[in-house]
C-alpha cells in the first residue's frame, strides 16, 4: 500500500466515479461526520459518479438515496441495487419476485437453525429493512469474540449459507454476489457500464476484510487507516491508504482526488 500522495494526476482525471463502503469508511462510529459528508458533495461536484456500496440493508437506500448526493445504492454486500431512474426510484435484483420470496423462506429457516444452536447470538437492528440476508450483531451494539463468529460461519457453510463479516455484522445470505460483482452488475444495469472498463474507471474506497472482492477488482483503491489492521485477510491490499480512519481518512481521499482532477483539467499554475 502506497501513502495517498503517491496518487498521480492523471490516474485521478481517468475516474468516472468512487464507489465506497459504508461502516468505518464513510461513516465514523455509525455516524456520519460534517467532513465525510462534505466530501461526497465535492466529489460530485468534481463530475465523479457516487456508488454506495455496503452490508447494510436495501432499506437504508430507499431513504437515503433522495437525501444524500450519491447516484446508486449497492446493499446486503452486493445482492441488490438501487437508482434513480428517469420516472424514479429502481430496483436492481437478479431475482425475480417469487423466486426471492422462496429464496427469504429458505433463509429464515437457516437463521432460525443458527440462533438455535447458538442462543447468545443475536439478529442486527435492521434486519427489517433487508431482502437477501440476515444480520447477525457481531460489533455494533456487542461485541462477538471472533472465535464465536468463526463458529457461526461455519455452522452457516454447513447449512447451505454464505457469509460475510463487517465491522459490526455478520451476515448469512443464499445470494451469490459480493461486494464487486455486484457493484459492476449495478453499474451495468443502472448505467450500461462495461463491467471490464469499470474497474479502472471506478475507484473504490474501504476499511475492511469485508471490502477484499473490490480491493481486488478495482484497480484505483484506497483504504482508510484502519485498513492496517486487515491486510492479513486481504490477498490483495488497496493501492492507496489514507493517513486518518474512518469518515476523516475519507475525507482526506476525497481531498486528494478532487485536488488532482482540478489541477489536471486547468493545468499547471
Amino acid at each position: 500500500m502506497r501513502p495517498l500522495e503517491a496518487l498521480g494526476a492523471e490516474q485521478a482525471r481517468a475516474l468516472r466515479g468512487v464507489v465506497l463502503d459504508l461502516d468505518g469508511t464513510l461513516l465514523t462510529d455509525g455516524r456520519l461526520t460534517s467532513d465525510a459528508y462534505q466530501a461526497l458533495g465535492a466529489l460530485g461536484a468534481s463530475g465523479l459518479r457516487l456508488v454506495v456500496c455496503t452490508g447494510r440493508p436495501a432499506g437504508w437506500g430507499e431513504v437515503l438515496l433522495p437525501q444524500w448526493p450519491v447516484d446508486l445504492w449497492v446493499a446486503e454486500n452486493g445482492a441488490v441495487g438501487l437508482y434513480e431512474g428517469p420516472d424514479g426510484p429502481r430496483a436492481i435484483d437478479r431475482l425475480d419476485p417469487d423466486a426471492r420470496r422462496a429464496r427469504r423462506e429458505r433463509l429464515a429457516a437457516i437463521a432460525q437453525e443458527i440462533e438455535g444452536r447458538f442462543p447468545q447470538v443475536q439478529r442486527a437492528g435492521d434486519c427489517a429493512l433487508r431482502r437477501t440476508d440476515v444480520a447477525f450483531d457481531v460489533g455494533e451494539r456487542r461485541r462477538l469474540p471472533a472465535a464465536e463468529i468463526e463458529l457461526v460461519r461455519a455452522a452457516a457453510a454447513e447449512l447451505g449459507a454464505r457469509t460475510f463479516t463487517s465491522s459490526v455484522h455478520l451476515d448469512v445470505t443464499l445470494d451469490l454476489d459480493d461486494k464487486a460483482t455486484g457493484t459492476l452488475h449495478a453499474l451495468w444495469e443502472a448505467w450500461h457500464e462495461d463491467p471490464t472498463a469499470a474497474r479502472t474507471r471506478y475507484a473504490y474506497v474501504g476499511d475492511s476484510a469485508n471490502d477484499a472482492a473490490c480491493f481486488a477488482a478495482f484497480r484505483t483503491s484506497f483504504g482508510v487507516a484502519t485498513v492496517r489492521e486487515h491486510t492479513g485477510a486481504l490477498s490483495v491490499p488497496p493501492a492507496f491508504v489514507s493517513p486518518s480512519a474512518a469518515g476523516r481518512g475519507f475525507a482526506e481521499i476525497a481531498d486528494r482526488l478532487v485536488a488532482l482532477r482540478w489541477r489536471a483539467e486547468r493545468g499547471p499554475s
